[in-house]
């Protein structure tokens, strides 16, 4: 996760006529650090450099456990031809708009914009999250 001027980066995407967002992110390469592998995904999918800062969350989904850094990055958002992310579309969003922004996943969006403006925790969150409806309100 990268938070610049009150917005995070996220990746846009659209179906059936709606937009959805996603965390960047992806897989861990054969012998790649989970380090590492945010960094090259960072690069990949949006052109940024960055350095982790910390490891925020760990959301189980499907039997697997995905892992969230937030990041500082410098650069600017590479061109759409030269990234991979799957055709999505690198986009920064109002962190205070996370909560009513159909993000995924969604348990974890209401918590960015609650630590955002209050601290980060202090040791990773553990999170499961099965929630498909993106549009779903914030219940927590």
């Amino acid at each position: 996760m990268v938070i610049r001027d009150e917005r995070i980066l996220l990746i846009g995407f659209e179906e059936h006529g709606q937009p959805f967002y996603e965390i960047p992110g992806g897989g861990v390469e054969d012998g790649e650090t989970l380090h590492a592998a945010v960094i090259r995904e960072l690069r990949e999918e949006s052109g940024l450099s960055g350095e982790v800062v910390g490891e925020v969350a760990r959301v189980w989904k499907d039997g697997r456990r995905e892992h969230y850094f937030l990041l500082h990055a410098e650069g600017a958002i590479g061109a759409r031809a030269e990234l991979d992310n799957h055709g999505g579309t690198p986009t920064w969003i109002p962190v205070a708009r996370l909560p009513t922004t159909p993000v995924w996943p969604r348990r974890l969006a209401w918590r960015i914009a609650h630590w955002h403006a209050t601290g980060w925790p202090a040791r990773p969150a553990e999170l499961a999250d099965s929630i498909n409806d993106l549009q779903a309100p914030c219940t927590w």
